[in-house]
């Protein structure tokens, strides 16, 4: 990873290290993965650009400064949660899932940060911001919860179509996340499946349910039981 551009409102290094501790919590998760150089800009997103650098380098730029530590993190692995997705330019309506995934990946994140910084902080002396990783984690988690205590499988059929409209919809994609945060710390080695999230092409017309289902059809049999339970949060059975 190459931290890029001299706008950067804190020491690069300093950076660097909670860039590096941000993706850590997910990287270790894919240990047969391999990725191009990853160059990161502090302005101009939050995004990871589709478009590669001259030498194949994956593009992100952040939108914070500062020491603001935990939000560095937050937009970091949202971004480095899509690069792991294998992103691809196409026509899909689902794409709001990944966009919750990436928020799920994000507070995921955090909360292993707050952990391993307790005790082992890039510096000894950012042991004492690790309640702050896990306030910023739990305040966006919170975000989570369904409104009017609507159960989550009566939200999703009021709001699939707007999730689909706007797949960036935060708001949505916060309470997707929330239903999806408890299933990848209860089994975090899983994150490795979205890897084959995006392997099909496919095509505006897919529903929701022939989207999991492409993504269960090209994961790895390992992978495949998780996804069923994925898709058993949004009452959905998928065709084995």
């Amino acid at each position: 990873m190459c931290i890029r551009d001299r706008e950067w409102e804190a020491s690069k290094a300093d950076v660097s290290a909670v860039l590096n501790s941000a993706a850590a919590a997910l990287w270790r998760y894919f240990p047969e993965r391999k990725l191009p150089p990853i160059d990161v800009f502090p302005k101009g997103g939050p995004i990871v650009l589709y478009q590669r650098g001259p030498n194949g380098e994956i593009r992100i730029r952040l939108d914070t400064g500062k020491t603001f530590w935990a939000q560095y993190s937050f937009q970091f692995a949202h971004e480095i949660c899509h690069v792991l997705c294998d992103f691809k330019p196409h026509e899909n309506p689902n794409q709001w899932f990944e966009e919750s995934l990436c928020e799920t990946a994000s507070i995921f994140a955090l909360r292993r940060m707050a952990e391993t910084w307790t005790t082992d902080a890039p510096y000894p002396n950012w042991r004492s911001f690790a309640p702050s990783l896990r306030a910023y984690a739990d305040h966006r988690s919170a975000l989570g919860r369904t409104p009017n205590g609507k159960s989550f499988e009566d939200w999703f059929v009021e709001n699939e179509d707007e999730l689909r409209l706007l797949a960036t919809d935060r708001t949505r994609n916060n309470i997707v996340a929330g239903r999806l945060i408890a299933l990848s710390e209860a089994e975090p080695a899983m994150w490795e499946s979205i890897t084959f999230l995006n392997t099909e092409r496919l095509s505006k017309l897919y529903s929701f349910k022939e989207y999991l289902e492409a993504w269960r059809r090209n994961s790895r049999e390992k992978h495949r039981e998780f996804i069923d339970k994925i898709a058993h949060e949004f009452d959905l059975d998928l065709e084995k």
